[in-house]
This record gives C-alpha cells, structure tokens and sequence, in this order.
C-alpha cells in the first residue's frame, strides 16, 4: 500500500488544519477540559492583580498611611536628654498619648473600654482625620471637645452635642469619627478610638501607677529627603531610649510586608485550585486521546509519522490552554474589583482596582504552560500507537522501556511545582515544606485508590446481587476514572476540610466556658487606695470576687551580666516592659516543666523567680542564668529557678515572669480583679458604676470581646472561604468532566445492558452503587489526611487540642459523597434516552 500522506516536509499549517479538524466532534469535551482549569488561573490573576493595585496604593498612599514624615513612638517614657532632641526636630511638631481607659455616655448611660487618644498640634500633616461634621476634626481641641468613633455612637445610641465623660472631666462629642491615618474597620471594631485634647489629659486623673501610656510624637520637614538617613544615624540612641521610628519608606515598606502573608495564602490557594484543575486536564487528556486510539492508527496506516500525530494533539492541548488562560485571566480581572470588598476591613488604604497587564500576561502564560506540562505524559504515548492498532485494538499495551521522556516530564512537574511555590514563600524551607506535603498526599490518595481496587476485586462476595457486582466492577473497569476521582476528590476535600478545622481551632483558643466557674469581667489599673472599696462596689452586686493578683511594671536591665548595648543577639528582651507578679502557690493554669517551683523568700536570701518556658526561649535564658530587673528605678537581682507551662486559652489572669512572695510588696503596683457577672443588664449597670466611682479603672467585658473575636474569625473565615471556594468548585467542576469524560464508554455499558434487558432504574442503581462507593472512599480518604494535617497544627502550630465536631464533619462528608453521586446519575440519564440500536450502528 502506497502512503497517502506524502513524505515531503509537513508543514506547520496543516498540522494546524488536521488539529482543527480532529477537534470537530469533541469540542463540547475540550471546552470541558478548559473549564477544569479556568477558576485556577482566574484565582491567580485576581491575586496577583490584587497585589499589583494594592502596593501600587500602598506607594501613592504612604504618606497619608503615615500621617507625617517622622514618627517617635515609646512605652517607656521620654527622659530630659530625649526631651531635648524632640524639641530640636522638625519644622512641625505634634504630640499624642494614646491607652486604653473607660468612657461613660452620660445620656443613655452605657459605658465602653476604648483606644483613647490625646492629641496636640496639627497631626496629620498628611492626609485627614475624617469626620461628620468635617470641621470637628480641626475645631476639637480649642475647647472640651472629643472626636467618638461612629462604631461607639452607634452602639450606644449617641449623637453629636452629647457629652461623654472620661476619667474626672465630662467632655462634648463636637464629631463623629469615620477614619483615621493608618484605622481599618477591624481595629475600629476591636478598639474604638476617642479623641481628646492632649491639654486636658492630667486633669482627668486617668494617669495612675501602671497605666500603660504609648508616647508618640509626629514631625512635618519642610524637606523630607534627609528623614530616614537621620533616623540611621541615630538608629542606636533611639533604641537605647526605647523608642521606635517610622518614616514614610519605612511604612511603606512594613504595611508592604504586612499583606504579603495575605497575598502568599490567596496564591497558594489559587494555586491548589489549579493543580485540582491540572489533575482533571491530565485525566481527561489521557481518556481522549484512549479514544482517539483508532484515528491516530488509521492516520499511521495512511504514512502519518508518530511525532507528526503527537504535534497535532500537542496543538489541541496547547489552545485549550490558550483559551483557558484568556477565559481565567478574564474573570481574574473581574473578580479582583471583590477581592477590596472582602478584604475591606482588614486594608488601612483605599485601594483604587484596574486591570494589571502584568498579572494578565502571567496568568496567561502559566495557563499555556501548565496544560501542556500536565497533559503531556498522555500526549507522549501518541508516540508508541502503532499502524496494527487500526484492526486490532488491543495490540501492543505500550509494554517495554520506561520512556525517559515521560521522566523529564515528571521532572519538570516537580521542578514547576517548587519553583513556583518558592517565588510565593521566598525560603527554600518553606517551599520544601508545602511541595512535599502535596506530593505526600498525592502519593496517599494514589495508594488508597489502588487499595480501594484490590479490595473490590478481592472482598467482594460472589453471592452479592447482579446490580452491587456490576456498581462495584465498575469502579475497575477499562478506562475507569477511580485513580483521577479519588485524587482529585481527596485533595479537595483535604483543602476544605483542613481550612475549616483551623477554624475551628483559632475559635475554640478564644472561647470561654459556659461553667458558672468562668469570669467573664476584667477590671484592671486598680490603685492599692481603691482595691477596699471597689471590692466592696462588686461585692455590693452580688458579683463573687475572683484571680484577685497584683500587677508590678518593670524591665531587664541585664542578663547574666550583660547590658542591651553590649547583648547584641537578644535585643528584644530589654525593649519592652514586663508585666509580673508574685504569689506563694502555682495557679491551675501553670505547670512547673524544669527546675524547683520557690513560693516565698526571705529578706536577703537570693531570689528565684519562674518564667514561662515560651519567653524563657524568647530571650534565650534557661535555669540559673541571672537577671537584673529594673523595678521602676529599683533594681532587684534574679536568678532563673524554674520554667513553667502556661495555659494561655485559661480565662484568668497569667504572667510570663512570677517573682516568690516576700520581695514585691512594697513595690509601686496596681491590681487585677476578675469577677462574673450573670447578664448585660447587670454588667452595663456595674461598669457604669465603676467608671463614675474609680474613672480610672478599666473594665473589659469579656463576652463583648468574644463577639467581637467571633466577628474577625468570621471575616477571617469568609475570607478562607472565599479562596477555598475555588478549590471547591474546580473540583466539582473536574469532577463533572471525569464523569463525562468516559460518557462514551458508559453509553456502551449501558446500552448493552440496555439490550441485555436491563432496566432504566436498575441501570441508574448500578451508577449510585459506584459513584456513592467512589465518593465515599475518596472524601473519607481525604477526611482521613484533613484530620492529620489539622491535628499537626492544632498540636505544633496553635500549641491547642484539635477535636472535630462530629456532626459539622458528617454533614462535610455527606455533602461531598451526595455531590459525586447526583453529578454521577445525572450524567447516566442522559444515557438512558439512546435507544439500544444506537450501540449496533457505532460498532457497525
């Protein structure tokens, strides 16, 4: 037989006719393929549009972000010689004190713990603060006037005119305050600001003994450029005066650094997202090019040389990504403008959304590569179809040699994988990390499909009923989809199920009791003048007293000798202050894990204080090493005696450094007073009472903390979701395209039996037997590794117990196994409307 394709050179341009031609009667099939990986590319444009737009407004917005060109910030407390200096700085100068007290509304009568702000001079030199009326925010501190945040006004019910009173002094709402340099609608909901003038501070009388005051000072240059190489020229004078500086640059880059994280999981989930869909591409490839066995072995009979045949697939694969990429970068670009809208809360800036050509071109091209890169094992073995394959299908199984080229693709995979991992997490250990964890679970699911084979083939009893038999066999039929459903399924169902169980644990850390042994109310910043009769105010109202403890602000003057000057390596020990007690007894929260517990000590003797063993690692001390406390100009020689284990999550006050009784007690100090109070009603009139009785004192109202916790895991969590949602959906949709991937095969199967006799109903049972079986086994197995990986966190990450809700769990599973069986007998009711003729014809 004389070849009817002639040997001369083929040229690209019929290679491109015969791919256009092949793809005729399958192009509803290869737009399914398209859609497997659309949403993954689409979730990646979006985030990295995002990311685009976002630093792009972070650089624009820096300035009105920070407010002025310098800022000073210090906990400790400004000396004479620091004094001076700030005096020299600047053309323009402002001054804030910024702590937390109460405030009271004296016409409705409710009472809050607020971020209050004192505030002196013409801040921010850029940018607003922005309130209703406009004028409030320039005019508010030429009397008694205060700028509430809207949060507050609307919770208690207030409008401008009211007065609020904070500390000794009642002061007028002169403004409603909407935004602030650097607020986001998460930090207004936790921490509601008010603004006063700095010139009334001291007569409120809130400044006590342990309040806990941030200095900040702001500077306007009438030339800036000098700014941040006068801040490292002083860098190390600053920071032996304890303060922090920040410029325009130096915010930039920090809030830069801040949505990096964010950016890094939104990838990575895009990037889940596209592999599920890169696992239906491969599958699905594999399967149509199964079928286009006899097309390529006829057009081998005619003189079609192999790597022609491969080219013309390779060219089919190659626009299917094209058109996937473009579809994907298309939507990406559309689902950006919502990405502002759910993360609005968490942003201090206005974010500005265009399209990002950049994240387009990337999007684009990622799509091209990965389609080709994960179809091409299946495109390879188009290579090995021989001419013989036209009369006889089953000739020639691919048998022999591993292909070394199917080698350097699994490579490449691999080495695509990691590399991109890496340009999202930046260190090699990382990527490591997250590449071997997706291979381990791939590696998993493979083994547990193929166990699910075995134990079908081999368990099932030969007395079970014809219709369980067939359901069953099917899950290891020719051209079966089990290996590619019960990864791709799995994986999936990791993702969920993992995010969802993280969750759950972040909300459980900070969840209380519902045990009438649990406070709920904190009240702290009590002077030793006023502990008599604020005992007697609670006890007044019926509210038991309980975890009374005192409270002594200090700092590390020297560890084992040594200076913060001359500690290079552990700097962070001596900047912030301490909060310590001391006590004779260990507390339920706290477990001695090295070393002798020392309750008492006697004048003279050395002291042996305890540290919680997390910040004993912190600034890397252990047992016997020696530290020198400045106990608010006293210093008091330590040595390190024992190391305890704190349970954090344990509602009641717990400290990082425990002094023994006998050394502390006439130490300048304030006390901390817990107590439970049984409804709202009864906490809005206490804390009312509170704040008229001792101004001073702050009340936190733990079950207004908790809602309010409850409120950011849940932005938190939609936000998960959100992402998640295109693992999710990508599944489902690689999951429909398996399915009907092989709808051909089932046509044959089904009409067969169709003609054999068999009936509608009992042909949808034999798919509901198999596809509830499939979907059980595969949500099960990646319920299995979701469980594993989320008691990893909860145990190494969170440091918390990790027990899943049963029944939330159930109804993921459930939901899972009943998705995978409707989409699989809905694609069989399709095939029962063939007549059995139908099967004669195609074999015909």
């Amino acid at each position: 037989m004389h070849n009817l394709i002639p040997k001369q050179r083929i040229k690209l341009s019929w290679l491109l006719k015969m791919a256009w031609r092949d793809s005729r009667k399958n192009r509803s099939r290869l737009l399914l393929f398209i859609s497997a990986i659309v949403l993954g590319i689409a979730a990646l444009v979006a985030v990295y549009s995002f990311k685009d737009n976002l630093q792009k407004d972070i650089d624009a917005q820096a300035k009105e972000l920070t407010g002025a060109d310098l800022v000073l910030d210090s906990r400790k407390g400004v000396s004479n010689v620091m004094n001076n200096m700030l005096d020299t700085l600047g053309d323009e100068r402002s001054q804030e004190k910024t702590f937390a007290s109460m405030i009271y509304f004296l016409k409705g009568g409710g009472s809050r713990l607020v971020q209050m702000k004192a505030l002196q001079g013409k801040y921010p030199y850029y940018g607003s603060i922005e309130t209703t009326p406009i004028a409030a925010a320039t005019n508010f501190q030429s009397d008694r006037n205060a700028l509430v945040d809207k949060t507050l006004i609307l919770q208690f019910n207030a409008k401008v005119g009211d007065s609020v009173k904070v500390g000794d002094l009642n002061f007028k709402i002169l403004g409603t305050l909407t935004k602030a340099p650097g607020q986001t609608g998460i930090s207004a909901s936790i921490a509601p600001t008010v603004y006063i003038p700095l010139q009334y501070l001291e007569k409120t009388n809130l400044i006590k003994t342990g309040s806990r005051i941030n200095h900040k000072f702001y500077f306007k240059f009438n030339d800036p450029s000098k700014v941040d190489e006068w801040v490292k020229k002083h860098d190390s004078k600053l920071e032996k005066e304890g303060f922090d500086a920040e410029t325009v640059e130096s915010k930039k880059e920090q809030t830069g650094r801040s949505f990096k994280d964010v950016n890094r999981f939104l990838a990575l989930s895009g990037f889940i997202a596209l592999l599920l869909g890169c696992i239906g591409v491969g599958s699905a490839i594999q399967v149509y090019i199964q079928e286009k066995l006899a097309a390529i072995a006829t057009l081998r009979c005619l003189g079609l040389k192999a790597r022609h045949a491969f080219f013309i697939y390779l060219i089919q694969v190659f626009f299917i990504g094209l058109i996937a990429a473009v579809i994907g970068a298309v939507l990406g670009t559309a689902i950006q403008f919502l990405l502002p809208w759910v993360l609005k809360d968490f942003l201090p800036i206005e974010i500005t959304m265009q399209v990002s050509w950049p994240a387009v071109g990337q999007g684009i091209l990622l799509g091209i590569i990965i389609s080709v890169l994960f179809a091409l094992p299946s495109l390879l073995g188009v290579r090995k179809i021989s001419p013989l394959n036209a009369i006889r299908v089953s000739f020639e199984k691919s048998r022999g040699r591993l292909d070394p080229l199917l080698w350097l693709v699994y490579l490449l995979m691999a080495a695509f994988i990691a590399g991109f991992t890496h340009l999202q997490m930046k260190t090699w250990v990382q990527t490591l990390f997250f590449t071997t964890s997706i291979a381990i679970a791939f590696i998993l699911l493979l083994i547990l499909s193929k166990l699910l084979m075995f134990m079908v083939r081999k368990l099932l009893p030969g007395t079970a009923s014809y219709l369980w038999r067939q359901g069953f066999a099917n899950l290891y039929r020719p051209n079966n989809q089990t290996l590619m459903l019960t990864v791709s399924i799995g994986l999936s169902t990791t993702f969920i199920c993992t995010l969802f169980f993280v969750q759950g644990i972040l909300m459980n850390r900070v969840s209380l009791s519902s045990g009438s042994n649990q406070p709920n109310m904190v009240m702290f910043d009590i002077q030793n003048t006023q502990k008599e009769g604020l005992d007697s105010l609670t006890k007044s109202f019926k509210l038991p007293l309980m975890n009374q403890v005192p409270v002594i602000t200090m700092r590390i003057e020297e560890i084992n000798g040594k200076k913060s000057t001359a500690d290079t390596n552990n700097r962070r020990a001596y900047r912030n202050e301490i909060r310590a007690t001391y006590q004779d007894t260990l507390t339920a929260a706290e477990k001695i894990t090295a070393g002798k517990w020392t309750g008492s000590v006697k004048a003279g003797a050395t002291v042996y204080i305890s540290l919680d063993q997390r910040y004993a690692q912190q600034i890397k001390v252990g047992l016997n090493d020696k530290i020198l406390f400045n106990v608010q100009g006293m210093m008091i020689p330590t040595v390190v005696g024992s190391l305890r284990e704190v349970n954090w999550s344990r509602m009641q006050t717990n400290f990082r450094v425990v002094f023994p009784a006998g050394v502390l007690e006439e130490a300048p100090q304030f006390h901390v007073l817990m107590t439970r109070v049984p409804s709202s009603e009864v906490s809005a009139r206490f804390q009312g009472e509170v704040v008229r009785q001792f101004p001073n004192v702050s009340v936190i109202d733990l079950d207004l903390v908790l809602k309010l916790l409850d409120e950011l895991l849940g932005k938190i969590g939609f936000v998960i979701q959100f992402m998640a949602g295109f693992s999710m959906v990508t599944g489902w949709i690689v999951l429909i395209s398996s399915v009907l991937t092989s709808k051909n095969q089932r046509i044959k199967e089904s009409i067969l039996l169709r003609t054999m006799g068999a009936s509608s109903k009992q042909i949808i049972r034999i798919n509901a037997i198999e596809y509830f079986f499939l979907g059980a086994f595969a949500a099960g197995a990646g319920l299995i590794l979701s469980l594993v990986g989320s008691w990893t966190l909860a145990k190494f990450s969170f440091d918390a117990a990790f027990i899943p809700p049963f029944w939330s769990t159930l109804a993921l599973f459930g939901s899972i196994v009943l998705l995978v069986v409707i989409t699989g007998v809905l694609s069989t009711r399709s095939i029962l409307k063939q007549p059995p003729l139908k099967i004669l014809r195609t074999e015909g």
